[in-house]
């Protein structure tokens, strides 16, 4: 009897791992991997569940890497069925994590056992689990690639398992990210009565100048496989209840997408730079605090995006787009292993009421990973 994709997804689905909690979702994933041979690894971090496991020693090592975490359902009133019950209505499973991305831990952990029935694949297959992707992302797969890094572990190529997919499954792979950068303004001026301005400093104006000069400043004008860098300014706060004070303080918060033209120590020192001019001839302090998220990266077109994207054609008949857009995902910590290409079930429910995917799809990618592992080792052993 082989592995099925659906009962597996159903078994995790039902474990309500609402990011950080893992609710038993990795125990799941772990004795299905163990009755595949894997030796399976937990690394705790900070209290969060995160799981490598390895079958075979010898190279080159193939990794699936994905989370088990998932974002809070929302109103459980509104969904169609209980949203950890994984139901089939109609040929499609309902359930929080069905398309992200439980849905395509399993159609990999059923393809892998596909594999094996048909012999020991001429290399290793490893699997790198994150109970952190959902919620902060700081202690999962960051830390567990810093581990895997100081212990020598080698992997090779890693297929992320986001659900990748736009309107049909397959319909593109992501070979890049964007790089994020969150950054808080805060001008501080003095508090004072708004008929007598010279006793104050309305930190206002200086906070709208310099907004505006942030906004109107063209980062670049794209990359031959990005978009052009944006700036969003995302909250202006002042909290000020009176018609007749000028405010102490006036705060910001903005968020930079850029692609591999910049980096974010770049980007950071020129905001620091745009403040600090901004704050010249003020009678108060304009202050920058800013956080990396992770840099733009870029894996370009090989024999491993090659494979992928062949498999994709031999399974649905359509050769995949190869697409960089869309926010940030744990590739932005994988690169530092090896490359990594995402490539996973239609996204469109995602962190949605009701979300679902329908069976056939989680089939199909079943299909795909077969073909992408199989294609691999040819390639590559």
């Amino acid at each position: 009897m082989r592995l099925d994709p659906i009962s597996l997804a159903q078994d995790l689905i039902r474990k309500p791992s609402v990011t950080p909690v893992d609710a038993g979702a990795m125990d799941v994933l772990e004795g299905a991997l163990k009755r595949l041979g894997f030796t399976c690894q937990r690394l705790p971090f900070e209290g969060i569940e995160n799981l490598y496991a390895r079958r075979g020693t010898k190279g080159p090592n193939l990794a699936f890497a994905g989370h088990t975490d998932v974002v809070p359902v929302g109103d459980s009133a509104a969904w169609k069925t209980g949203p950890f019950e994984a139901e089939i209505i109609d040929g499609v499973l309902y359930g929080r994590g069905a398309v992200d991305m439980k849905g395509a831990i399993a159609a990999w952990v059923a393809a892998v056992d596909r594999v094996l029935a048909k012999g020991e694949p001429a290399g290793s297959l490893s699997m790198l689990i994150t109970g952190d992707e959902e919620g902060k992302a700081i202690h999962g797969t960051g830390p567990v690639v810093e581990h895997l890094l100081a212990t020598g572990e080698g992997i090779d190529h890693v297929v992320l398992g986001e659900p990748t997919s736009a309107a049909r499954l397959g319909d593109q792979l992501k070979i890049g990210r964007r790089g994020s950068l969150n950054a808080w303004i805060t001008v501080e001026g003095v508090q004072g009565h708004v008929a007598y301005p010279h006793q104050a400093a309305n930190p206002i104006p200086v906070l709208i100048r310099l907004l505006a000069t942030l906004q109107d400043h063209v980062l670049d004008e794209g990359h031959p496989r990005f978009p052009a860098s944006n700036l969003e300014v995302t909250t202006i706060d002042v909290a000020n209840a009176a018609t007749n004070v000028i405010p102490a303080r006036a705060m910001a918060r903005l968020n930079i997408r850029f692609n591999p033209l910049h980096d974010g120590d770049s980007l950071i020192a020129w905001l620091s730079k745009t403040c600090a001019a901004a704050g010249q001839g003020f009678d108060g302090t304009v202050s920058l605090e800013a956080v990396l998220t992770g840099n733009a990266f870029i894996t370009e077109p090989s024999a491993f995006v090659d494979v992928l994207a062949k498999a994709v054609e031999t399974v649905t008949g359509q050769a995949p787009i190869l697409s960089t857009t869309g926010g940030i995902s744990d590739a932005r910590f994988i690169r530092k292993l090896c490359p990594v290409v995402e490539l996973g079930l239609v996204g469109a429910t995602m962190h949605a009421v009701d979300e679902c995917s329908p069976v056939a799809e989680i089939q199909g990618l079943t299909n795909i990973y077969e073909q992408v592992i199989e294609g691999y080792f040819k390639a590559f052993a």
